[in-house]
């Protein structure tokens, strides 16, 4: 396959999973915002959705406030934003444009479909009705390419490198918003095991898509260091890391067909450490330190996927 076609792919499915991550973290920001909490300003329930997406700073250049429509608009509809909702969809329908003949008919006509349908958002001020319409919508439309690619695509380079783009995004996400959660929206000791804290820790997990699975899991209250375990280390959890990486280890094995690459043995390292990892012993040396050391191994991976594979720079 041609490393100009690869990129398109897989850079059509990163946007395509950043536009439902983007989604997932707007829905359960407004969620926990209808929760009355005394001790939380509208900033601080807001700002967090920016630190997860990485945009904080870009955000201040522009906005003195950390309103609820300033951040809504800029993570959703602000095309000056190149990892807003809009510009995200807008990426992934002009990389599958270029590439129509790497992907079955029905992929293109529904991300085609996908950028069309957008429209109908286009001038509402979400943060004063319809945020949850929109990011259901959002949602429901990243799950119908995803099935739409799967169950009609050829098994084939192009297959891999749309999963790939897929898992590749999906571990940083979960890695961000577990990060913050832990880091930045810790509560103060007495509200550890409060109802407030029990419904951030709720909300998590439906921002994943986790709060089922946690309860046959684990038949119990939610507690912290479980739901850590679930997103970190149980690699039956769909959006855990340890399911991205299991996957993108296969792939990665399936593109270099036994070849020594170095993208290959960066996956394998990190899949090990999630494979063979204890929560004790990460939370003993700081649930930070490892989410943030394993965000900085996530993107060395995608940049030595970027030069083994795509061989030119990313859009």
């Amino acid at each position: 396959m041609l490393s100009r076609t690869a990129n398109h792919l897989y850079w059509m499915a990163r946007y395509i999973e950043r536009a439902e991550n983007m989604a997932r973290i707007l829905d359960v920001t407004a969620n926990m915002a209808l929760v009355p909490n005394a001790a939380l300003s509208e900033a601080a329930l807001w700002q967090p959705a920016l630190e997860i997406s990485g945009n904080a700073d870009a955000f201040n250049a522009r906005f003195s406030d950390y309103t609820a429509s300033n951040v809504i608009h800029y993570l959703a509809m602000d095309p000056e934003n190149p990892s807003s909702i809009y510009s995200a969809l807008h990426s992934a329908r002009e990389n599958a444009r270029a590439v129509r003949v790497a992907m079955t008919s029905e992929t293109w006509e529904n991300i085609n479909a996908l950028w069309l349908e957008f429209s109908q958002f286009e001038g509402k001020d979400l943060a004063v009705s319809g945020l949850r319409e929109f990011c259901d919508w959002v949602k429901a439309r990243s799950h119908l390419f995803r099935g739409v690619s799967f169950g009609t695509m050829l098994r084939d380079d192009a297959f891999q490198f749309l999963r790939l783009g897929t898992f590749i995004e999906r571990a940083d996400n979960t890695a961000r918003l577990l990060d913050v959660k832990y880091h930045l929206l810790l509560p103060k000791e007495q509200e550890v095991g409060g109802g407030v804290d029990y419904y951030e820790w709720s909300a998590v997990l439906r921002s994943v898509s986790a709060f089922q699975a946690y309860q046959k899991v684990f038949n119990d209250t939610i507690q912290p260091w479980r739901v850590a375990e679930l997103l970190v280390l149980r690699k039956d959890m769909p959006r855990s890391l340890h399911a991205c990486f299991t996957e993108i280890t296969a792939i990665l094995e399936n593109l270099t067909t036994g070849r020594h690459v170095e993208c290959r043995r960066i996956a394998g390292e990190i899949n090990a450490s999630l494979q063979y990892g204890r929560m004790d012993h990460i939370f003993q040396n700081g649930l930070h330190e490892f989410l943030t050391e394993f965000i900085e191994c996530n993107n060395q991976l995608g940049a030595e996927i970027q030069n083994s594979f795509l061989n030119i720079h990313a859009a």
